[in-house]
């Protein structure tokens, strides 16, 4: 793990940090499932089913301030020695353990990776509004837990009823819509609610339209319908997002993204595009293209996301590229297959995005003359 040496004069340098040695981690590390979503998507309905749900797996679920809301016995937190707070937490009758925390995230991963009794998974519930960037900056890059929780994917639900009115909001003016961003981040949403959809005689059509407004937005994301927020385990759990040799990852990113329209988005600021480069790339001009755009916010490009592959010069292996925000990652993941050919290709979720400056600045990484 390497930091960037910032400059003295910087006032507010940013968190920018290159994730490396993923490979290391060990295989009993737990995965984390951070849900996001506006208040009153469904999300807190979404614990609920897990924590009552008979589904035979040992679950942690870490609450925030509104942990009162899904109707379990809110956790109780106490001045331990030296005035520190320490969480109590509930055991649930499916065998899930749950807890309210309102300090140190770090801290309370710490307390479970501790248990005595082996945990399957962890969910942390986020708050209405809260943004997912720097809880994935935690539990990607953090020391003391790299080796015993991984971040697994980032889940927002969203309310198929209310979505597009949550989208429009502050259209016009300086701020931001949150709805956008926690799409932009998100690996699944949850397309809640759609039984209240389904009463329109323009049903299908209604939700149609609203996938394609994700999908402007985040062309990676994989959407789930639901209803009450009843869905497979398996669409949350060991999704595998932040793991570099995830095959079904891979192969969506060779086969789909090849062409990304920006036309009729709500926001026009606010934009999914891929980049595609056949020639062979030169790994150090990649990565300092990428700390330009992402650290130095190049051409005034914000990125929230982006996730690649490439096709490096004097390897055989094909590398992924992925980051959050500042953070990025680039390993090797497997050996090109003979039926496959080798090429570069990035998807970019993020405002002010120039697609045409993206191209012709990451073609420099390649060794044309």
């Amino acid at each position: 793990m390497n930091s960037r040496p910032m400059d003295d004069e910087e006032e507010t340098p940013p968190l920018a940090v290159e994730v490396s040695n993923i490979n290391d981690a060990k295989e009993s590390v737990v995965g984390v499932t951070v849900i996001t979503g506006y208040l009153g998507a469904g999300k807190s309905t979404l614990i609920n089913y897990v924590l009552n749900a008979q589904h035979g797996k040992k679950i942690a679920v870490i609450l925030n301030e509104f942990g009162e809301e899904i109707g379990v016995e809110r956790a109780m937190i106490n001045d331990g020695d030296g005035g520190a707070l320490v969480e109590e937490w509930v055991e649930l009758a499916n065998g899930c353990v749950c807890c309210t925390v309102k300090h140190s995230l770090v801290q309370a991963l710490e307390q479970l990776v501790q248990r005595k009794d082996r945990l399957d998974h962890i969910l942390l519930e986020t708050t209405g509004l809260a943004n997912p960037a720097p809880l994935a900056s935690v539990l990607w890059l953090d020391d003391q837990l790299e080796s015993e929780v991984k971040l697994d994917s980032i889940i927002t639900v969203v309310d198929a009823k209310n979505l597009r009115l949550q989208l429009s909001e502050h259209r016009d003016s300086s701020s931001f819509p949150e709805a956008f961003a926690q799409i932009a981040f998100a690996d699944v949403v949850i397309l809640n609610k759609v039984d209240l959809i389904s009463q329109s005689p323009m049903a299908s059509d209604v939700l149609k339209e609203l996938e394609s407004d994700i999908y402007k937005i985040n062309s990676l994301a994989t959407i789930v319908h639901s209803v009450k927020c009843n869905v497979d385990l398996s669409v949350i759990l060991d999704r595998g997002a932040y793991d570099a040799k995830h095959i079904a990852h891979l192969e969506s990113l060779l086969k789909e993204n090849q062409s990304v329209s920006a036309n009729n988005l709500h926001d026009h600021s606010f934009r999914t595009l891929c980049i595609y480069e056949e020639q062979q790339v030169d790994l150090s001009k990649v990565e300092l293209w990428l700390e330009e755009i992402l650290w130095e916010k190049k051409h005034n490009m914000d990125v929230y996301r982006c996730k690649g592959i490439l096709n490096i010069l004097n390897s055989d292996q094909l590398h992924t590229i992925q980051a959050v925000r500042e953070i990025y990652e680039i390993v090797p993941a497997r050996k090109w297959q003979q039926h496959e050919n080798p090429v570069n290709k990035i998807v970019f979720i993020g405002r002010n995005l120039n697609e045409n400056l993206l191209q012709d600045s990451f073609r420099a990484c390649t060794l044309m003359p």
